[in-house]
């Protein structure tokens, strides 16, 4: 969803809210400076490309327990295009919390924003609900209460993403062979069409899809953007269940050379037969925003 040129602004006066209070690195780290800068950009100028992704932060926040001196929660966070008008992504961690502590802890927080926070920016509270309460969590003694192992990994979705890259052109062989390299590192299926436009689509796990896209964004692009992304929720997230959503088979390049005419212009049309077997026609629109026969 686009963001508002005013949603981006109450972002920004809110992040710099949080560098003013928190000045130290270790308190308070924006941990994407690009996706920081294109959306002070984009508050700043009516016309300006809309941010190609969220602004990430870590929070760290320190805490007093009876029984252990000082304990350090961190808050990794996303500021999704439309909050406030949606809640932040906040995950809490600390090396003392066990998995099923951490994920009653972290959807006790995100209850606490849905009730009290509607639409308006909740960074600074969410960071002092962690500071008043996180603490708590670490005693909490989680395996006789209601809270069963089965209820803890229900709670942690696996999601299954697709995203479509496009950038301005991918000629570079070191490039070309990163994207490939990465994908199987990765897990990841789909395809890439270097030359001018080039396509990337990768697909598998989310936590997957987007270490891809950190790595590749920091590579030297012209430009380079998410032009569609799809998350699936999957009821188990298990291996099978993650194959059946795949569309393709393994990250391979495609090369649909339009007979070495223009050099590395590529052809659109075998494109868009390529991606219609594979049922994604539709995305060649939001590419090309032409039907592609």
């Amino acid at each position: 969803e686009m963001a508002s040129q005013e949603e981006a602004e109450i972002q920004i006066s809110e992040l710099d809210l949080l560098s003013s209070m928190f000045p130290y690195e270790e308190e308070f780290a924006v941990t994407d400076q690009l996706a920081l800068a294109e959306l002070k950009h984009y508050a700043e100028n009516e016309s300006a490309e809309v941010p190609s992704s969220k602004v990430q932060f870590i929070l760290n926040v320190k805490t007093e327990l009876p029984s252990v001196p000082m304990v350090e929660f961190s808050m990794a966070c996303a500021l999704p295009f439309k909050y406030p008008t949606v809640l932040p992504e906040i995950t809490v961690r600390s090396s003392l919390l066990s998995r099923s502590q951490q994920i009653l802890l972290n959807s006790d927080l995100k209850t606490y924003l849905m009730q009290n926070f509607s639409g308006e920016p909740c960074m600074l509270s969410a960071r002092e609900w962690v500071k008043d309460h996180a603490a708590a969590y670490v005693d909490k003694d989680l395996s006789s209460s209601s809270m069963t192992a089965s209820d803890a990994t229900q709670s942690e979705v696996t999601i299954f993403t697709r995203l479509w890259i496009y950038s301005h052109h991918i000629y570079n062989k070191q490039k070309r062979k990163n994207i490939i390299d990465w994908a199987k590192e990765l897990s990841l299926s789909g395809f890439c069409m270097p030359g001018k436009p080039g396509v990337v689509c990768v697909e598998g796990l989310q936590s997957s899809c987007e270490e891809f896209w950190s790595r590749i964004r920091r590579l030297t692009w012209k430009r380079i953007l998410i032009r569609h992304r799809e998350d699936v929720s999957l009821e188990s997230g298990g291996h099978a269940e993650i194959q059946k959503q795949r569309k393709f088979p393994s990250l391979e390049e495609k090369c649909f050379d339009a007979h070495g005419a223009r050099g590395n212009h590529m052809d659109l049309g075998q494109l868009y037969h390529f991606l219609e077997e594979k049922g994604c026609a539709d995305v060649f629109q939001m590419y090309f925003g032409v039907e592609g026969h």
